[in-house]
């Protein structure tokens, strides 16, 4: 655990490809910025990041032997999870200043809805980012 305060600015980070779903129309492109990762967060019981995601993109079905939290900075979109035993799937819309929780092991996915960039800062409960996608099964 850090001894001291750690200061992260966003624009120093490295800005990566993310790979998403195959889509129709729209860019489909996204980005990611690790904020707190292995080497912001050692030791750190968990990892964060800002995903910027263009009109057009959408993840694939995944999910995490963790929970994950999901806050929209700006843009909108929509987000589903999987049906949970005996209910039907859930589908939450995305905008600003809207947080959702998901659940570990419970596959979900999410698309950008409109014409302007969906940003999001997810916190993952874990020191190493584990995704299952469901199409690799």
């Amino acid at each position: 655990m850090p001894e001291t305060i750690t200061v992260i600015r966003e624009s120093e980070r490295p800005e990566v490809p993310f790979v998403g779903a195959p889509v129709i129309g729209g860019s489909g492109a996204a980005t990611y910025r690790t904020i707190i990762g292995d080497d912001t967060g050692e030791g750190l019981p968990i990892r964060t990041g800002i995903q910027t995601s263009m009109p057009g993109y959408q993840t694939r079905v995944h999910s995490h032997p963790y929970v994950e939290t999901l806050t929209v900075i700006s843009g909108r979109g929509e987000a589903w999870l999987d049906e949970e035993p005996g209910g039907e799937p859930g589908r939450i819309a995305l905008e600003p200043r809207v947080t959702i929780v998901l659940p570990a092991d419970r596959p979900h996915a999410f698309r950008v809805c409109g014409d302007e960039p969906l940003v999001t800062l997810g916190i993952h409960t874990f020191g190493k980012r584990i995704v299952n996608y469901r199409d690799a099964e």
